[in-house]
């Protein structure tokens, strides 16, 4: 058997979306499970959507999930290039021959032609197909043709009365009438081939040994299928990698969460956390075990265990593992990868980031347990940024805590307990409080509470020995005053 070679080959007309993404994932899983090749060549035909913008884009994303790739963009190889866009001319032979052997033909129909043609199919309740007009022109009608346009377009010429099959590796067999599909183009007006022409060209140019993609191009496979004939060339085996859906079993949108690789990054997901959640959506492996390392994933993967149903994409189900990442992740890993988040919140400055990195790695030690994505972190530890207080709107909680008998008495107190000392530790702050509450005779609720929301706002929130030690007595006695003056 030949080495297995697979590629991925997104279109640069977008950032990478969860589905590509995933697609990539099986295909790279596959190549290295098996001792395969990973190509990644970019589709860019459409011309007036593709942007290099997006390419290095989807490149990137492709980067920091740990997909590499052993063979083309940016890495080159022997069957290059590996830009659609700059293989026109490699394309143009094989449209060539198929013209000349009576495999393809020109089409002169108008825009307005094909779509009165459509209507009228739709209107009988038929599947909207070319008719064949211009199949069997003669070389008179073809000059009257010419007259109306002279970009027509190249098709190719179904086979009738054949019955294509798909042997699909996930679905089995799959049959296709081609009476069904009509006389498709393979070349536009403008000479660049249409997708199903120049993704056949390509996989079989460049030894594509097994095509894994979604399961909406299925629908394309028999027209691939008819081409492969048409040309010779040795068949690829075919996978369709089942639909992603949102919680509501529709189709997978923005409502359902973000779509987009880069949103995720953006929001603090760990690219370890979301192949692991990728790989497990349309896939099982054996046993009850879902965290799995790259490594865990490539030795275990096969394409006997990916599902033929859709598989349902959990947003909460990928926060806890995220969680499950972010709490393996050292101290001082987590503080790297949060302090971007916190300099774009305003929490700190460059400056800040340096100089305080010990302060800051207590601080953020203090959300670990909370910390579903790295977004998260500046809303987790804003209460120790900053002198003021701002009472939570809607923390009931903490309004009746403030309007208790005894409030005024313990912030006071404990104020003054905090002017009176230049530093303090976790042991000091416990102490103080342990005697201000024989002192004015409270405790519980009334002390610790009333102490929590004068200092920050909040009736819960991190520690609140951890938020005293941290933010020191000055700071401590700047908003336990503020409270005083704002709230009482």
């Amino acid at each position: 058997m030949s080495k297995i070679r697979v590629r991925f080959a997104p279109s640069p007309t977008g950032p990478l979306h969860i589905g590509g993404a995933r697609s990539a994932l099986f295909n790279w899983l596959f190549a290295r499970s098996l001792g395969g090749e990973f190509i990644v060549r970019i589709e860019d035909t459409d011309l007036e959507r593709s942007s290099l913008e997006y390419e290095e884009l989807i490149l990137a994303a492709l980067r920091w999930l740990g997909l590499d790739w052993d063979e083309g963009i940016g890495v080159g190889g022997d069957n290059g290039p590996y830009r659609q866009k700059e293989r026109l001319t490699i394309y143009n032979p094989y449209t060539q021959k198929l013209l000349e052997t009576g495999q393809a033909y020109h089409c002169y129909c108008s825009e307005e032609e094909l779509e009165a043609e459509r209507q009228a199919l739709i209107a009988k309740g038929q599947l909207p197909r070319y008719l064949g007009k211009c199949r069997n022109l003669s070389g008179r009608e073809k000059e009257e043709r010419l007259l109306l346009t002279d970009k027509p377009v190249v098709r190719f010429r179904v086979p009738e009365g054949r019955l294509v099959v798909v042997d699909d590796l996930i679905r089995g067999r799959v049959e296709f009438e081609s009476d069904g599909i009509g006389d498709y183009i393979i070349v536009k007006s403008d000479g660049i081939p249409v997708y199903n022409f120049a993704v056949v060209l390509d996989d079989a140019l460049m030894g594509i040994t097994h095509v894994l993609r979604g399961e909406e191009h299925l629908s394309n496979t028999p027209r691939q299928l008819l081409l492969y004939e048409a040309l010779n060339f040795p068949l690829p085996k075919f996978a369709h990698i089942s639909l992603i859906l949102g919680e509501d079993r529709s189709k997978m949108s923005k409502r359902h969460g973000s779509t987009s690789v880069e949103q995720y990054r953006q929001e603090g997901y760990l690219p370890e956390a979301l192949v692991n959640f990728l790989a497990l959506l349309g896939w099982s492996p054996e046993g009850e075990e879902e965290i799995f390392s790259m490594a865990e994933l490539v030795a275990k993967f096969s394409l006997e265990r990916v599902a033929k149903s859709p598989a349902v994409f959990n947003l909460e189900k990928l926060k806890w593992m995220n969680f499950h990442y972010i709490k393996e992740m050292s101290l001082e890993q987590l503080t790297a990868c949060c302090i971007p988040y916190l300099l774009k919140a305003g929490l700190i400055d460059e400056k800040e980031a340096v100089e305080r990195r010990e302060w800051l790695r207590q601080v953020i030690a203090t959300a670990r347990d909370g910390l579903h994505y790295l977004a998260e972190a500046p809303a987790l530890v804003k209460v120790f940024f900053g002198e003021t207080v701002e009472l939570a709107p809607d923390d009931e909680e903490a309004k009746e805590v403030l309007a208790l008998e005894t409030s005024p008495a313990v912030i006071r107190r404990f104020r003054e307990e905090a002017l009176a000392m230049d530093d303090w530790d976790g042991e000091k702050v416990r102490q103080i409080l342990k005697e201000l509450g024989k002192e004015l005779n409270v405790k519980g609720k009334a002390l610790f509470m009333t102490v929590r929301v004068a200092v920050s706002g909040q009736s819960q929130g991190r520690d609140l020995n951890a938020i005293l030690t941290l933010l020191g007595p000055a700071v401590v006695a700047k908003r336990l005053e503020e409270s005083l003056r704002r709230f009482l």
